[in-house]
């Protein structure tokens, strides 16, 4: 019986148009369901070998936080054939790295290595994902447990504008959304996790069935394949993981946050609930928040930092999601300023996107300054941003590793007027999370709902 499946075979092709960009890899489900996709690049000896377990944060159940971010933890504490620190000491030893990244959405670990290191990395990744709960002790997840919880008060409860992104959430989702906790968990959930539930949690969720490896760089496919087979192919097969369903999020209402902290400036943070990634709005919300925010000649940077110099910053995104995005405006106010002067020129600037179409200059700065960032990604195989987590990435969410041209023609394809209804239609008026951290007793500096921009 054939031990896999080969779904594509898209060989080195020349581009017939300039512009396109072209990532050739093989795509092959092995008899376990683990997917494997493989790019072959000789630009250097090196490998990278990238890993995502489709489950993040939004797969957990409320009150039962922060597993998928625990887990990140504990991948790295030994599994049956890997003693406890060996991990990296093996892959240091080899001249390799690796790291690892938890969100709403996903997991996934990464080992940037010399090829002729490849099945090292390979021996790891698939020792722990078949027989991680052979080494794993109610205590390694207790003292993984407090590793977290510490990394959670030097992230959150210790930094300055550090509960910032969970006030968000919170706000910006109902209850019980998959997004509306933080993904590192609530200290009360993650002192309440039992050892079976973080075992039943792995067991669900840790699965070849439900992940997906990129192994991009100095490869031979022929022999890589065989590698994968020999290492991950008898990890056995999970049940298959539901889908996540939830009722769209829709914000209807403003709510305003004041939050007191220990911080010397008042910053800002204005949230919207935006379209799911690769949807149609995404794009242009990318783009409007290059053109809002996107360099010292933006329109934000250029009044509240240069003109009226009543902020000492400003920034703004779209954060992409499978199940919703989220698009946000950040200002942190200069000495003897409040949030309400900042407020009003943000509210200025976003109906004037209504009203009137950005420049086409804006719209092309703004693309080109996308294609730029995208480009320079792509120039590595392995990291966070690399074309091993670029193929990994469009297999997850647009289940289409080649999906770079319809991604970058998304926003090649937009005109001014484009971006302008996009604004009408996302960034609503009377549907948004305004959020002020202000120095403790200091809450006069917040801004306020009745204080409007023109």
């Amino acid at each position: 019986m054939k031990k896999f499946i080969l779904f594509t075979a898209m060989l080195v092709f020349s581009s017939a148009v300039s512009a396109q960009i072209n990532i050739p890899y093989t795509h092959y489900r092995l008899q376990n369901g683990l997917n494997v996709i493989l790019h072959e690049d000789h630009t250097t000896p090196t490998v990278s070998v990238n890993i995502w377990y489709h489950v993040g944060s939004g797969y957990e159940k409320p009150g039962r936080t922060g597993f998928a971010h625990l887990f990140e933890h504990l991948m790295f504490e030994g599994s049956k054939n890997v003693q406890e620190g060996e991990f990296d000491k093996l892959l240091e030893a080899a001249g390799g790295q690796n790291n690892g990244s938890t969100t709403e959405d996903r997991t996934n670990y990464y080992e940037d290595i010399p090829s002729n290191a490849l099945e090292l990395a390979l021996f790891l990744e698939s020792d722990r994902m078949g027989y991680l709960l052979d080494a794993m002790t109610p205590e390694k997840v207790n003292g993984q447990r407090e590793v977290v919880k510490n990394e959670r008060r030097q992230s959150y409860e210790n930094r300055p504008y550090g509960l910032a992104w969970e006030t968000i959430y919170k706000n910006l989702y109902p209850e019980g959304h998959p997004y509306s906790w933080p993904v590192i968990g609530s200290m009360a959930d993650l002192d309440a996790a039992s050892y079976e539930d973080v075992v039943e949690f792995f067991k669900t969720y840790y699965a070849p069935n439900n992940a997906s490896l990129v192994i991009a760089g100095d490869i031979d496919p022929e022999e890589t394949l065989k590698l994968v087979e020999k290492w991950f192919g008898e990890i056995p097969a999970g049940k298959p993981v539901p889908p996540l369903n939830p009722a769209a999020a829709v914000l209807n209402v403003n709510k305003f946050v004041t939050l007191e902290d220990r911080v010397q400036l008042p910053r800002i943070y204005m949230a919207w609930i935006t379209p799911p990634r690769f949807s149609p709005g995404d794009a242009e919300m990318d783009l409007l928040a290059n053109i809002l925010a996107g360099g010292k000649n933006s329109r934000l940077y250029k009044r509240l930092v240069y003109d009226l110099q009543i902020a000492q910053d400003v920034s703004a995104f779209q954060s992409s999601s499978k199940l919703s995005s989220q698009f946000f405006i950040i200002a942190t106010a200069r000495a003897g300023h409040n949030l309400n002067e900042i407020k009003s020129v943000i509210e200025e600037e976003i109906e004037k996107l209504k009203s009137d179409n950005p420049t086409e200059r804006e719209l092309q700065r703004a693309v080109n300054q996308y294609e730029a960032s995208f480009l320079r990604n792509l120039e590595k195989p392995g990291g966070f941003r690399g074309k091993a987590n670029q193929l990994n990435e469009y297999f997850y969410y647009a289940n289409n590793p080649d999906y770079a041209n319809e991604d970058f023609n998304r926003y090649k394809a937009l005109s001014p007027d484009d971006l302008k209804n996009a604004a009408r239609v996302f960034l609503k008026k009377n549907g948004k999370v305004v959020l002020s951290i202000v120095p403790k007793g200091k809450t006069e500096m917040a801004a306020d709902e009745h204080v409007e921009g023109k």
